[in-house]
């Protein structure tokens, strides 16, 4: 009779050399994260916890969302009324005949103060985060926080993770700035409400908790790939170009040959500007859409909201919740709503499938693309003004 044996323990309970190594790592990992008091993780703290960071931010996304209020107003018109505003000069010529100029720059203020503090935790909590996840991936052997390009560079996954968290963080402030902004813009009660009247009228309304969390998961649909999309191509290209046209045997060096530090450092910046401006917008652009639905709070006829509606800009009728408060639609509803669309006036749906959630995406890319250019010219001008170096350049 053959000799059975146990098979290891471990094996037993589905848990090899491997899986301990990786458990291993797990739990050292989690242990590297709340020990901060530890002398090696408080020091990286500290030094990269730089308040010139946030204010850069804030400067460059206040201005940079400033100056192009109007064409944002065109942009959520066409997203929130598509049968009614097709193209942006049409947009834009409709709405100075009907509401006046002054009507391009509706929901300034919020946009003012909301991006304000939102570029200054984006880009804040960014580089922040950089170090601090880079030395979590080196304490842990991990590839992402190795030397894959050389010279003592991280690679890519730390810097992706620093977007996912810093976008998560300012969509939190982002969330009642956007609600306001949104309801300003396409709501005719609220045209001529500021900021913190708006604000409070949306308290009122829905109460200060919906008010703070109400569409925080599509806020987070636009918000992390946007921050992805921006943030990590802008620093990805940004070396790039600064490794091969430091080289002189480079292809590219030979485009910029006699040409002064200090200018180099704007080429750079434009360039690699333009292209998170391209990434940014195209990662963002289904979210985006989702965001404008959701804070819109209007289905399209007959889509499962009942009779009681009140009605939106271009006769869309609004969801209403209890007391004639807007209700907002969770992600799911709002996506079905993006892609079968009813047309305005006819009792069909209209299919759009997913190009639905590309809708505005010209007026998006004119938007992003001079947000964003103008943008990370302005942050990196102001980081070297504060003593910072320009982005990529180290």
């Amino acid at each position: 009779m053959p000799i059975l044996h146990r098979p290891p323990r471990n094996d037993v309970r589905g848990i090899g050399p491997s899986w301990r190594a990786r458990l291993r790592s797990t739990f050292t990992y989690l242990s590297l994260l709340s020990h901060v008091t530890s002398a090696k993780t408080a020091s990286s703290i500290a030094s990269s916890i730089d308040y010139r960071y946030f204010v850069a931010g804030g400067t460059c996304a206040a201005i940079s969302h400033g100056i192009t209020t109007p064409i944002d107003v065109v942009k959520t018109r066409m997203q929130s009324n598509p049968e009614k505003y097709r193209n942006i000069l049409d947009t834009t010529a409709h709405i100075v005949k009907e509401e006046g100029a002054s009507a391009l720059v509706a929901g300034i203020g919020p946009t003012l103060v909301g991006y304000g503090i939102e570029g200054a935790l984006k880009f804040g909590v960014y580089e922040v985060t950089k170090p601090l996840v880079v030395l979590a991936f080196r304490e842990l052997g991990l590839s992402g926080g190795g030397t894959s390009t050389g010279g003592g560079r991280p690679g890519m996954l730390p810097f992706l993770l620093a977007s996912i968290m810093a976008g998560a963080v300012a969509s939190l402030v982002l969330v009642p700035m956007e609600s306001t902004r949104i309801r300003m813009v396409t709501d005719p009660d609220f045209a001529n409400a500021g900021l913190l009247d708006g604000l409070g009228r949306l308290v009122e309304e829905s109460g200060l908790v919906k008010t703070l969390t109400v569409g925080m998961g599509a806020m987070l649909a636009k918000q992390i790939p946007y921050t992805f999309g921006k943030q990590v191509s802008f620093d990805v290209v940004a070396k790039f170009l600064y490794r091969n046209l430091n080289v002189p045997t480079s292809a590219l060096s030979s485009l910029t040959k006699g040409l002064r530090p200090e200018y180099l450092k704007w080429v750079v910046s434009v360039l690699a500007a333009m292209v998170a401006s391209v990434m940014a917008c195209l990662l963002s652009q289904p979210g985006d859409v989702i965001l404008t639905e959701t804070y819109d709070g209007a289905g399209s006829h007959g889509h499962g909201h009942g009779g009681g509606g009140t009605n939106a800009p271009g006769g869309k009728q609004r969801a209403v919740g209890v007391g004639g408060v807007p209700k907002s639609k969770g992600l799911r509803e709002v996506s079905s709503t993006i892609y079968v669309r009813s047309r305005g006036g006819k009792n069909t749906d209209v299919v759009r499938g997913l190009s639905g959630f590309f809708t505005g995406l010209q007026a998006r890319f004119l938007h992003v693309g001079l947000i964003i250019t103008s943008q990370l010219v302005i942050y990196d001008l102001v980081k070297q003004l504060l003593g910072l170096p320009a982005s990529g350049s180290h």
